[in-house]
């Protein structure tokens, strides 16, 4: 699976909550169905995300790139450290969370 093309596909066609504060309030909501964090996100934020997925039984996956680059899977042109998809359009980015390819 491309998971910057699913990304992209779900930004493009879903519903996603951009930025950590507004990851938080959709998984404390319970509207996350996904969420995605990139691999340098700080440390407090990481946890704070950690354990509101951990409470809503919401999955969380870890973007292998930088900020920078998940910010760039989203056509964003700013560092983006965590995202929701709370609806995933045509994608087919729910599929990270049973692990298919």
């Amino acid at each position: 699976m491309d998971i910057v093309r699913e990304i992209r596909t779900a930004v493009k066609t879903g519903k996603v909550a951009i930025g950590s504060k507004e990851t938080i309030n959709t998984v404390i909501n319970g509207n996350a169905r996904l969420v995605i964090i990139s691999s340098n996100i700080p440390q407090t934020v990481r946890r704070d995300i950690e354990r509101y997925c951990k409470l809503s039984k919401t999955p969380l996956y870890e973007y292998p790139g930088t900020s920078w680059d998940l910010g760039a899977a989203c056509n964003k042109p700013f560092m983006v450290s965590a995202l929701a998809v709370l609806e995933p359009g045509e994608s087919g980015i729910l599929y990270l969370v049973k692990g298919g390819d």
